[in-house]
């Protein structure tokens, strides 16, 4: 009989049945597709040893003049500047207070109790203390993280060596407090009316501590702005140094009518104006979420409107917040939770207009937007979308498996990040059962096709002033993706399984059985480092015609088919021909491999098959 090649379409696809996807493919993992083809994705290494507190939520990188090539790194504790070997710590300082006898000390106990009547802290905060005397036996001075106690004004820290005595003192203690710390993973509000009108107890609104801290930054010259969402702006000098801190942007020379609070923050690189969305109004501390204020061009400082200063504000209409904020080519988009808006440069006196571009859109977080070639992919809370001059509905082959399984608590978790080497936009979410990223989804722009798998990041960068894409783990520190082939954030490399499965296929016309004798695999290994590379190719003969599965290894499934007998064949870098014997109506093949140093890309497979009867 001749050979049969099998080439399927790329991409993968599961809005459908198995049987329905025919001629395509419909499970994977750790895999993309080049030119129609399926190949393993590159692997990780960590940047450097060192690691940050918290979970990494905002990744921004520049270089100053000075030729600091820099990542801004945001978490849900602190705020760092990374240069390639430590995290240096630039957190913003919240107050500094004079204590007297603050601490408490228990015999035998690293606990100890600070006593403060100030206020202003939550559970997780981080204090400095100085000028501290012993008390029982240990002198508290430094940083520690506070935990607070059901008891008013006090918390309690750990200093790591245990008291000899139960005593209070310190003496006159100077007590300096970071910006408040907030949650790793959003905490739904409760009670009636919750995610709503009303949302939380009785007519109140939605609290700091049931949303992520999300952070915003951007480069203002070699100088970098920052801010949490729902905090204020700071400002970190670059001719400061690695050690210093950065500042309120209210608290510069000049400062005036600075925003105390805003969602997100974006600079103009063009035009050099600094915007807060969702910010509070002049002269209150009220903040309207669809309120957006600019300084004047060329300040950081002056918010201030007059006839000489081009700072300015608007308020949008459509929504009733503002989620994202991204800077394009000629315009600042503008996401609400229901409309998308372009901010167009005009001058004075306007300044800058808001064009509505799309509207009855959604928006899944404030990081769900990947920016590539003049285009803005983002993820809504039901579907996918872009805007290139208008918004569209993405084509979604995997829009069903996506929001079916999708934890919509932690929405905000969603991030996004462009990995335009290989013209992809990924992006990173929660399933239904899990608090944290553990999957992702991406979309080949160029190819017009999605892919999927398991892995957990929660910030990504694709710089061009970094080598590779820059992703943030749960580990707690940033890795290279795309160098090597295999996952380094450990001293010793581990293994990436990877792999992917097609959808069911007819042998011949699937009315009877055909018995297949040898397989021709078309698998390249280039890039490998392993000596023997090899994967393996599983074929599966399914006998039911029109039958699907949930388990490639497993029997029964969706519809009901029969595995007869599979064939787990070996392929290494030179097998030219594998002989084999099995049978049956419809079949489904899977690729995959499980060992170190091994990369692989998937060409045209071909079957020697015979017909064998109809039972």
């Amino acid at each position: 009989m001749p050979l049969k090649k099998l080439l399927l379409k790329s991409g993968v696809n599961r809005e459908n049945t198995r049987y329905t996807s025919e001629g395509g493919w419909y499970e994977c993992d750790k895999i993309r597709f080049r030119q129609g083809s399926p190949e393993k994705i590159g692997g990780w290494v960590r940047t450097s040893n060192a690691t940050y507190l918290g979970v990494c939520r905002s990744l921004w990188a520049w270089v100053t003049l000075n030729s600091q090539n820099l990542v801004g790194v945001g978490t849900n504790l602190k705020f760092y500047i990374e240069n390639g070997t430590a995290y240096n710590d630039i957190t913003p300082l919240r107050d500094t207070v004079s204590l007297t006898d603050p601490f408490e000390t228990v015999s035998g106990s690293s606990l100890v109790t600070v006593t403060d009547a100030n206020g202003g802290y939550v559970d997780g905060d981080f204090v400095t203390f100085s000028n501290a005397t012993a008390v029982g036996g240990i002198t508290v001075n430094g940083e520690y993280q506070l935990s607070l106690t059901t008891a008013a004004n006090e918390y309690t820290i750990d200093v790591g060596t245990n008291a000899t005595s139960s005593a209070t003192g310190g003496g006159v203690v100077t007590a300096v407090y970071q910006i408040n710390t907030d949650v790793p993973f959003s905490v739904p509000i409760t009670g009636w009316g919750a995610s709503g009108w009303g949302s939380g107890p009785w007519g109140e609104g939605e609290t700091s501590e049931s949303r992520i801290r999300l952070w915003s930054q951007g480069n203002f010259g070699e100088d970098l702005i920052f801010g949490p969402r729902g905090g204020g702006i700071y400002y970190w000098d670059a001719t400061s140094g690695l050690t210093s801190r950065g500042v309120a942007l209210s608290s510069l020379g000049g400062a005036s009518d600075v925003p105390t609070s805003q969602r997100v923050i974006e600079v103009s690189d063009i035009n050099r104006f600094v915007f807060a969305f969702g910010s509070n109004d002049f002269g209150t501390s009220v903040v309207n979420p669809m309120l957006v204020r600019w300084s004047d061009q060329g300040s950081a400082v002056d918010w201030t409107p007059s006839v000489t200063s081009q700072a300015g504000f608007l308020t949008l209409s459509r929504g009733s917040e503002i989620i994202a904020a991204k800077q394009s080519r000629q315009e600042v988009l503008v996401w609400t939770d229901a409309a998308l808006y372009a901010l167009q440069y005009v001058g004075a006196p306007v300044v800058w207009s808001a064009q509505l571009v799309g509207e009855n859109t959604s928006i899944a977080s404030q990081n769900a937007v990947g920016y590539a070639n003049g285009v803005a992919y983002w993820m809504g809370k039901d579907k996918f979308y872009k805007y290139d001059g208008r918004v569209q509905p993405l084509r979604c082959d995997l829009r069903k498996f996506v929001f079916g399984d999708f934890n919509t608590q932690q929405y905000d978790q969603v991030t996004a990040g462009t990995n335009e080497a290989f013209n992809e936009v990924w992006w990173f979410y929660c399933s239904a059962s899990s608090d944290q990223n553990n999957r992702y989804v991406v979309y080949n722009y160029l190819e017009d096709v999605w892919y999927y798998g398991n892995l957990g990041r929660t910030a990504w960068l694709d710089s061009g002033l970094r080598d590779y894409p820059l992703a943030a783990t749960y580990s707690n520190n940033l890795v290279n993706h795309e160098q090597g082939v295999d996952d380094g954030q450990t001293d010793v490399p581990i293994p990436i399984a990877a792999y992917v499965t097609s959808a069911e296929f007819d042998i011949e016309d699937g009315h009877q059985f055909s018995f297949i004798s040898r397989v021709l695999p078309d698998i390249r290994f280039d890039g490998s480092t392993a000596t023997t590379p090899s994967a393996t190719l599983t074929l599966l003969p399914l006998t039911n015609s029109g039958s699907g599965y949930d388990n490639p290894l497993s029997t029964g499934g969706n519809s009901g088919g029969t595995i007869t007998r599979s064939a787990v064949l070996p392929v290494e870098q030179y097998t030219g021909q594998i002989d084999t014997r099995i049978r049956g109506r419809q079949m489904s093949i899977k690729l995959g491999s499980t060992g170190a140093g091994v990369t692989w890309q998937l060409g045209a497979l071909r079957i020697d098959m015979r017909p064998d009867g109809r039972r």
